[in-house]
């Protein structure tokens, strides 16, 4: 017997006959012997939904009450599936965030998850979690960020500590890229958190960043598997992320999978000071302003004693960023500033780069050869990034997959 946590996404809980197929998926599971828990999303769209009655409410809204609002799409899906589990001989309860507790930081709207009590846990019964929520330490409800769902479901795992954490999504697996960019794109059986952690933070849609890092933390062996297969024989049926230990070198490849994200925003500074200190005094004002960065370039410095810097921000916040660096433009120095949102991040991610030389100028020969510039260059142990023009990302992406031989045999 196996202890699993099973969560449940907002495609897979939208309508009462879609919440059936779970309770049924679910059922599959208790009738093989398993110890089951089960996080859940609110219905597809649901959110989007009462967060758009905040906003109508006040522009200015309370994140205390922006959770308490927000946090109940999901209240409704657990009380749903323990009802649709209970009609079908199941014996579940549903619990919420508050009452289990799972306790939380006091960042409203961006919670982070500090202990989970486990005394709800008992045999014979499917305990069916709400996910994205908490309580705080002053006992306000608190929700965790969107997406927040896959991070509850694996620190319920870490706290039960479950043989696996069984993430259900519209696809049925993690693949080797975007499957309708590139048909021949292959679903991988295993891959490493660390790969996992770098897709997720380059554009693959498949897990939230924050649960990722948590699974490689925590040591949660976490699937991704599609809801709308019938359950077979095989119980890993979609794609394990696992510790790289699990993953014999026979298997590893060096190229994991090609990702890309259109979610970019470029910004140049024109003729900031070639002085020390001076790349300080513009990053310095965007991290207090808490503006991730990605890439980074400054160009070589100009006979006048300037240079241009040139970064990514995220493209939600490509206005307060220009905001704070157009109210520090005499700190800086900088004459002009240009952006640009017709961009695109392409990334090659593999642990094989640890070990193999000329990952990054394949990247660079395999565009130049279809004549597709580079504008940014980013790299870390295991991942090389570039920004393109975004006209170019459904042909950088099938250039680089075809060129790391990752290309199934056969056409899907």
């Amino acid at each position: 017997m196996a202890r699993i946590v099973m969560k449940f996404g907002g495609t897979s809980m939208a309508g009462i006959e879609r919440i059936r197929n779970v309770a049924r998926r679910i059922k599959h599971e208790v009738d093989a012997g398993h110890q089951v828990a089960v996080v859940v999303s609110a219905m597809s769209g649901e959110t989007d939904r009462l967060v758009n009655f905040c906003r109508e409410a006040s522009p200015l809204y309370d994140p205390r009450e922006y959770d308490v609002v927000v946090a109940s799409g999901e209240q409704v899906t657990s009380g749903l599936l323990a009802i649709a589990l209970q009609a079908i001989g199941v014996p579940a309860r549903s619990w919420l965030g508050w009452q289990l507790p799972i306790h939380t930081s006091d960042a409203h709207a961006s919670a982070r998850i500090g202990e989970i009590e486990t005394a709800w846990l008992k045999d014979g019964e499917v305990a069916v979690i709400p996910g994205f929520q908490g309580l705080t330490e002053d006992n306000r409800i608190s929700t965790l960020g969107r997406g927040g769902s896959d991070t509850s479901a694996v620190a319920v795992a870490a706290a039960i500590k479950a043989d696996r954490c069984d993430i259900y999504t519209d696809v049925d697996g993690v693949y080797t890229t975007d499957p309708r960019i590139v048909p021949r794109a292959r679903k991988l059986k295993k891959v490493t958190y660390e790969e996992m952690l770098e897709l997720a933070s380059v554009g693959a849609k498949v897990l939230q960043t924050r649960s990722v890092g948590l699974a490689m933390k925590e040591g949660v062996r976490v699937q991704v598997l599609s809801s709308f297969d019938e359950p077979g024989p095989n119980e890993t049926p979609g794609t394990m992320i696992v510790g790289e230990q699990e993953i014999d070198d026979v298997e590893r490849q060096h190229i994991t999978g090609i990702a890309h994200d259109k979610n970019e925003a470029k910004v140049t500074l024109i003729a900031v000071p070639d002085r020390p200190g001076a790349v300080a005094t513009i990053f310095s004002p965007l991290a207090d302003a808490s503006i991730n960065v990605d890439m980074i370039v400054q160009n070589v410095a100009h006979d006048t004693g300037s240079t241009d810097v040139t970064f990514t921000v995220p493209m939600a916040e490509l206005t307060r960023a220009i905001d704070v660096l157009e109210r520090q433009r005499e700190t800086i120095g900088f004459t002009k500033l240009v952006h640009d949102t017709a961009v695109t991040k392409i990334s090659v991610v593999g642990v094989g780069m640890r070990s193999h030389a000329g990952v990054a100028a394949m990247m660079f020969k395999s565009l130049a050869d279809r004549g597709i510039n580079i504008l940014a260059i980013t790299t870390s142990e295991i991942k090389v990034s570039v920004l393109i023009h975004e006209d170019y990302t459904e042909l950088a992406v099938r250039v680089l997959h075809t060129a790391y031989g990752l290309d199934a045999e056969d056409a899907a």
